[in-house]
């Protein structure tokens, strides 16, 4: 993979909520292209192992529930300094703690149910992508 791509998942809270759609726009406006994308669910087994690093972690029961009780989108992310620049536009894992304007400042509502993952190295980038795409279903 390219290190222009990063991985996003809008997580259960904001499909929920309807959410799909302002968030999209927002990756579109801050000059993201979106080189594959799905609506999709995890299973336990996809959840334990896409946070398999923080299984040791006593919130890591509680996240695999939240991120398994609805559908997410999964979607690849192209543009210059793809990683940094989306970590930017998401915001601090903290929606108190987020700038104003970014995602999570705008749809998240705690530190559990923040919105949107958004990979935290061009490595992760690709580990993930993999993760939920056949390389033909990335453009």
């Amino acid at each position: 993979m390219r290190t222009d791509r990063t991985f996003t998942m809008l997580k259960p809270d904001s499909v929920e909520k309807g959410n799909i759609g302002p968030i999209l726009e927002k990756i579109s406006s801050a000059g993201f292209k979106i080189v594959a994308m799905k609506l999709t669910q995890m299973t336990t087994a996809d959840a334990e192992a896409f946070y398999a690093i923080h299984s040791e972690r006593p919130f890591f029961g509680e996240l695999v529930s939240y991120m398994t009780r609805g559908p997410i989108v999964a979607a690849v992310l192209e543009k210059d300094n793809a990683v940094s620049d989306f970590r930017t536009l998401i915001g601090a894992t903290n929606p108190a703690e987020a700038a104003d304007g970014t995602i999570r400042k705008m749809f998240a509502d705690s530190i559990s149910e923040n919105a949107v993952h958004g990979s935290d190295s061009d490595q992760n980038a690709e580990i993930e992508s993999q993760f939920h795409f056949a390389g033909r279903e990335i453009f």
